[in-house]
């Protein structure tokens, strides 16, 4: 029933700018909160974003504070993370999260930042 799907990923070069997307189906999308974490090769998932159900408050980890930003648009369903001055570190899989139940993850976008 719940279904995440993430798109926008691809590659970029180092410094550039890329936009991932998540689009939300079958729960309350604006009942919950939303988050975004990345998995690197041979590195464990990590949390790098989130965002309350209303986008009142915002919350990054430091490696992202100040270059990623997180929104959402609770009519369309989405919740996206506008990633800025990429840095090679930044590759890796980008995943979207709802926290509902046991947790529920889309697919993954892959990210990779080369030049």
């Amino acid at each position: 029933q719940v279904q995440l799907v993430e798109s926008g990923g691809g590659l970029v070069q180092p410094g550039g700018s890329l936009k991932v997307s998540c689009s939300g189906f079958g729960f309350t999308f604006s009942g919950y909160a939303m988050s975004w974490y990345r998995q690197a090769p041979g590195k464990e998932r990590e949390l790098i974003a989130r965002i309350d159900n209303f986008g009142l408050r915002r919350n990054y980890t430091d490696a992202v504070k100040g270059r990623f930003i997180i929104s959402r648009d609770n009519v369309k369903k989405t919740v996206s993370l506008q990633m800025n001055s990429l840095k090679p570190e930044d590759t890796a899989v980008y995943y979207c999260y709802l926290a509902r139940g046991a947790g529920y993850w889309g697919q993954g976008t892959q990210v990779t930042v080369t030049s």
